[in-house]
């Protein structure tokens, strides 16, 4: 380890950055300088952070002249796309939250319960995966290590955090009246299938990206999976309803174990008691919550789970900065 790290937080001043900050505080990882960049709209302002008040900079192509050891982006596709390739120039170490190099064969896509390992063979880039696709993979990694998936179902049931700041003014502009400016649809008091733009066959990207990149981090490429995505009117975390299929028999109590004992994941599942995961008790944790634990009875080998995460937290801040810790505790 050494002495001290230097790290940018890339997009401080957005929703994902400004909760990478607050989970960066109540970590309070060790002999770290940080530094805080952001658009030119928020340089100058001050942001308090770590008992300090810090000023936002504006990034530009020469902000990677000072060496950082690490940055965390959270700013986007097109500030990833133009500025990342500049850090590793500079020896940097990018940890990505947009979608830009999640399925470069050269870049690892990393949730650190299930593939840590993949992040120490990086390039100077790691790719956190979408933020529905990582409250998944985590009860299916233990799944699939022992009863081996032959199927996967997604539905999943996304709240407004998840697109940033317009779509939380979208639900809340919404509740008074006025037109959606983000989506196609008022979000207030509708369900909207229709997460990313639409692809020739039919599906949207958000569905094209649940897909593949489950199947990379589980190291699976050929796992049939299909996904419907859908945007709720709730404020955040996702809530996930995941049908699986195994090639192997299993026991629920069994099953209960398994994910009880994987790290990252609490498991609320009593109906008798109504105790299930729902999304008011999972956000501010950065733990995945499963529950509704249930043999599918239509197929062999079935099973049904409910998954609920802060998607904004394990979703992508939380699970870039686990990523970030595992890496300078070597």
């Amino acid at each position: 380890m050494k002495n001290r790290y230097k790290v940018a937080i890339v997009g401080a001043s957005g929703v994902v950055g400004r909760t990478a900050l607050k989970v960066l505080e109540e970590k309070s990882l060790p002999n770290i300088e940080y530094t805080l960049f952001c658009s030119k709209r928020s340089a100058g302002k001050k942001i308090e952070f770590l008992g300090t008040n810090y000023i936002m900079q504006e990034l530009n192509e020469n902000s990677f002249d000072k060496k950082f050891d690490y940055a965390i982006f959270c700013a986007g596709g097109d500030v990833s796309k133009k500025y990342i390739p500049i850090a590793v120039e500079h020896n940097c170490v990018c940890i990505d939250n947009s979608s830009v190099y999640r399925m470069d064969s050269d870049v690892p896509l990393v949730v650190p319960e299930v593939n840590m390992q993949e992040a120490f063979k990086n390039k100077g880039i790691i790719a956190n995966p979408n933020c529905s696709t990582i409250q998944a993979v985590v009860p299916l990694k233990p799944l699939d290590d022992k009863y081996h998936i032959k199927r996967i179902v997604y539905s999943t049931y996304q709240a407004v955090s998840g697109a940033g700041r317009e779509g939380i003014e979208d639900l809340e502009n919404g509740m008074n009246g006025f037109a959606p400016k983000k989506f196609p649809y008022p979000i207030f008091n509708n369900c909207l299938p229709h997460i990313d733009i639409f692809m020739e066959d039919g599906y949207t990207k958000e569905e094209h990206k649940m897909i593949n990149e489950t199947r990379k981090i589980l190291n699976r490429p050929d796992l049939p999976i299909t996904a419907t995505t859908v945007r709720v009117p709730v404020l955040n975390c996702h809530s996930e309803s995941i049908n699986v299929e195994f090639e192997k028999d299993f026991d629920l109590y069994d099953v209960r174990q398994l994910l009880q004992n994987f790290p990252g994941i609490i498991v609320v599942d009593d109906i008798e008691k109504n105790y299930y995961p729902i999304a008011t008790k999972a956000d501010g944790y950065d733990e995945v919550f499963v529950g509704r634990i249930r043999k599918d009875f239509s197929v062999k080998n079935g099973l049904n789970l409910w998954v609920v995460a802060d998607n904004l937290r394990k979703g992508a801040a939380s699970n870039a900065i686990q990523i970030l810790e595992h890496m300078i505790m070597l």
